[in-house]
């Protein structure tokens, strides 16, 4: 594609609403019937078949064969064409980012994982995901006309309007602050490119692997470096009039407490007492204490305790390193349960290293939370480290590319 040709926005792909419409409920479902799609959509018969058949002759859904019969004729299935095209996306966190790539059903064609070492600036960053792009190119029948687009979830703060990763926090290597991101992917990958909150995207993902269950109100936490969360409700995001960002983790939950690891947040603060941050620095000070743990045998001479050796001494169940998560996962779960009483989501997808890595933290924390939410048993909400795990973050990412196809820009006809 030449250079100096447009992008294309993939809202511009479908130009009837009814057709988007269509399409959305079509991509709802693994495949659904003529005849279920005329009663949710309310069409004429001759209106939804015409709508079909657009559908069909763009490449975007096809035939699947009949469904059951119900006295008449079997009625037509449909599903949404895999091959219609292709959506790439990136999670960029302090640990690790992620690059996947998805077809227009969802389903992941590859993935590359990076560490986000000292020297993971966003300069390398970017050059190895359009290394690692070029050579999906090569191994996928992709043509340029097929990739709708990238979508990234970023840490944050950041604005998702401007395309920029403004603040963030954590990053070992230098540069990650007013990095416009979209812009310098543009230019290099000549396709649309959206960015948004990493807990927003997860909760696209995860809201997507629930489709079927018509789960409205969902909330999605991810406990790391930091904490980040993100809340649906009716099937929406919710946005906040500024990127939520470590908001959650700025949650006083004991007054007295602890200061913030820099000057700027909140004395005794959610994030000071669960996130790895904090896991860390209590390992760290119960060993120079002279607490035994089998973590000595891991930390090399002059290394500090890290997230790797935490969950290597999980896994041999040290007493010491259990007694900390444990301790940790009680506090996420005080916070938990004060978002419980406030949002009360339908249900809470946890994710991050601790929950997928080890049952210890998710189950501590969400007992603790069940223990303290109001209203309980009345209230019943449904716990999960969520169907994508550690990939939920660029799924998603992926999936708001896709969503496109179905979001009505001004001045498109009926």
């Amino acid at each position: 594609m030449p250079k100096d040709a447009p992008i294309i926005d993939p809202a511009d792909r479908i130009v009837s609403h009814k057709a988007k419409e269509i399409f959305s409920m079509i991509r709802r479902k693994h495949e659904i019937s003529k005849l279920d799609l005329l009663h949710q959509s309310r069409l004429t018969v001759s209106t939804l078949t015409r709508v079909l058949e657009d559908l069909i002759a763009s490449g975007l859904i096809e035939e699947c064969g009949f469904g059951a019969s119900t006295g008449g004729r079997r009625p037509i299935l449909y599903r949404v064409r895999p091959d219609y095209g292709c959506s790439l996306g990136l999670d960029i966190s302090r640990v690790s980012s992620r690059l996947v790539l998805l077809d227009l059903s969802g389903q992941k064609l590859a993935s590359q994982v990076w560490d986000m070492h000292d020297k993971m600036t966003p300069d390398v960053l970017i050059k190895q995901v359009i290394l690692q792009i070029d050579q999906w190119k090569e191994e996928h029948p992709l043509l340029q006309q097929q990739l709708l687009g990238m979508g990234i979830g970023a840490v944050g703060p950041l604005n998702r309007f401007t395309g920029r990763i403004e603040q963030p926090e954590w990053f070992q290597a230098p540069g990650w602050r007013q990095v416009d991101i979209v812009a310098r992917f543009e230019e290099l990958l000549h396709i649309p490119v959206r960015l948004d909150n990493g807990a927003n995207t997860a909760i696209v993902a995860e809201s997507f692997a629930d489709r079927m269950k018509n789960v409205r109100h969902m909330l999605y936490v991810h406990v790391g470096i930091g904490l980040r969360s993100a809340m649906m409700s009716d099937g929406k995001l919710i946005y906040g009039a500024i990127d939520m960002e470590g908001s959650l983790g700025q949650m006083i939950i004991q007054s007295d407490g602890l200061p913030y690891r820099t000057r700027e947040g909140n004395h005794g603060c959610l994030d000071t007492y669960c996130s790895v941050y904090a896991i860390e620095r209590e390992l760290r000070s119960k060993l120079r204490m002279g607490r035994s743990s089998c973590l000595s045998s891991f930390v090399k001479p002059n290394e500090e305790v890290q997230l790797k050796h935490v969950l290597a001494a999980l896994r041999h169940q040290d007493p010491l390193t259990t007694e900390i998560i444990t301790q940790a996962a009680t506090y996420f779960g005080i916070g938990l349960a004060n978002l419980l009483n406030v949002l009360h989501p339908e249900k809470v997808v946890l994710g991050g290293p601790l929950m997928t890595n080890h049952d210890l933290y998710f189950y501590t924390a969400t007992q603790t939370a069940i223990r303290k939410t109001y209203h309980y048993p009345d209230y019943q909400v449904v716990f999960s480290k969520g169907a994508f795990g550690e990939e939920a973050i660029a799924v998603g990412a992926a999936l708001i590319i896709i969503d496109r196809l179905s979001h009505h820009n001004p001045g498109l006809q009926g």
